[in-house]
């Protein structure tokens, strides 16, 4: 398809548990079908949705969050990432106003800042003509927030969605169509521990989705209600100053990583990517970083690689630095227990052991401070520490709304370890990290 034009939409809904995640997917599968270039982006913190991005569109997803970085930065990010696709699909994230306080940080800020047109999904599995009131209430709410259209999901078929159709054209928001109930577009439940990307089942959900989309949703509608202009912003020309070597671990036990860290860490240096899973040695590096990931299910494999476990102690000791990130702290500990209770030995770097017994969500973002530093990201995991036998560094750390929160951060000579996801897409905090976690002034 040939098109002189670009587009970019923010898919959001009214909750959580809406659809969003599998039409967003579907969506990206069928433009893609008609030969567009997509580039994929995710609202908020999370990584698992933008690895599915990923994984369909060929481009790397890159979050978009105002509480992490700031405005001028998520207008670069999308700026510079728009400019070799066709369409932009921003996931949102929760529901459309949620954000960490009130409506900040929400999909609808998102949408604001980057005048991105909004498509709101709507289970509409258990309604009919209420939902007229639903979307005429969300499209009102903020008009600055701009509600262009609609797509219903889990509809029970055709005369069902005229009732939708009638309740979007008296809430003056244009209706695209529908998806109907499907099995095959039920996930399970996402949380760590579970991985999708390696299931059968997400592929095909995702190609019963896009097949759907193709029959029941007018693409071409989107598009013309989509019609976009990217915002010019004078993006930073970013360059590689730096001869560092940073060797990142990525397999599918470790495989949470911003990709705009990924993007700051080149700038410093020579990336280098290897796998804790199946490699015998790390590549020749200055500093080695453990990204969080699912080492919960491949524990026997990683405890089993006594080759990888010596290497990266004998790096450390050799003075070598390590960052790791929720699994990868997991991995610097002595052990990981499982639920069975059987307790897997990883590389003992620190006396810790953290355990999936007696598993609880912790989450929120955080912000932490260190030797004058300011850094955010967020927190989102199951297992616990046991045996806190050895000193955490005296950082603080707070949550969105400036509350101390209990996020160590085990810190020795040569390494950072915590359950803390930091984000350092922004100028200057990659750099700022690295210095602190070297002792050296790049």
């Amino acid at each position: 398809m040939k098109r002189n034009m670009q587009n970019s939409f923010l898919i959001a809904a009214p909750s959580s548990n809406s659809g969003k995640t599998i039409i967003t997917l579907g969506l990206i599968q069928a433009l893609k079908n008609k030969g567009l270039k997509i580039q994929p982006f995710k609202c908020g913190p999370d990584y698992i949705d933008p690895i599915h991005h990923t994984e369909i569109a060929g481009k790397s997803s890159y979050n978009l969050d105002v509480w992490m970085s700031d405005e001028q930065h998520v207008k670069e990010v999308f700026s510079g990432k728009m400019e070799s696709a066709d369409v932009g699909i921003v996931e949102g994230v929760m529901g459309l106003f949620d954000g960490a306080k009130r409506d900040k940080g929400s999909s609808a800020e998102i949408a604001q800042i980057l005048n991105l047109p909004v498509i709101l999904i709507v289970n509409a599995a258990a309604t009919a003509y209420s939902v007229a009131p639903l979307l005429y209430g969300f499209k009102n709410f903020n008009p600055k927030v701009n509600i262009q259209g609609v797509i219903f999901n889990r509809v029970s078929g055709e005369s069902h969605y005229q009732f939708l159709k009638e309740a979007a054209e008296d809430a003056q928001v244009t209706s695209l169509g529908y998806v109907p109930k499907n099995e095959k577009l039920t996930l399970e439940s996402r949380h760590l521990g579970l991985s999708l990307t390696q299931s059968s089942d997400m592929k095909a959900a995702v190609d019963c989705s896009a097949e759907l989309i193709e029959k029941h949703v007018d693409l071409e509608k989107l598009l013309r209600i989509s019609d976009y202009k990217v915002q010019s912003v004078n993006t930073k020309q970013w360059e590689n100053t730096g001869s560092l070597r940073f060797a990142v671990a990525c397999d599918e036990a470790f495989n949470f990583m911003y990709p705009a860290n990924i993007d700051r860490l080149k700038e410093l240096g020579e990336v280098l990517f290897f796998s804790p899973l199946r490699d015998k040695t790390i590549p020749d590096a200055d500093l080695v970083w453990l990204p969080g990931g699912y080492p919960e299910l491949f524990a026997k494999e990683l405890s089993e690689n006594t080759a990888m476990i010596e290497a990266i102690k004998q790096f450390e000791r050799n003075g070598g630095k390590i960052v790791a990130e929720c699994g990868g702290m997991m991995y610097l500990g002595k052990g990981l227990e499982l639920q069975e209770n059987s307790i897997h030995r990883m590389t003992g770097i620190f006396s810790y052991v953290t355990s999936l017994n007696n598993m609880k969500l912790k989450l929120g973002y955080r912000l932490v401070e260190a030797n004058g530093y300011q850094f955010k990201g967020h927190e989102f995991h199951y297992s616990s520490l046991e045996l806190r036998a050895c000193e955490a560094a005296s950082y603080v750390a707070k949550s969105a709304r400036g509350k101390e929160v209990d996020m160590p951060i085990f810190k020795c000579k040569n390494c950072w370890s915590s359950y803390f996801h930091i984000y350092l897409g922004q100028a200057n905090k990659m750099k700022q990290f690295i210095e602190l976690v070297t002792n050296k002034t790049l």
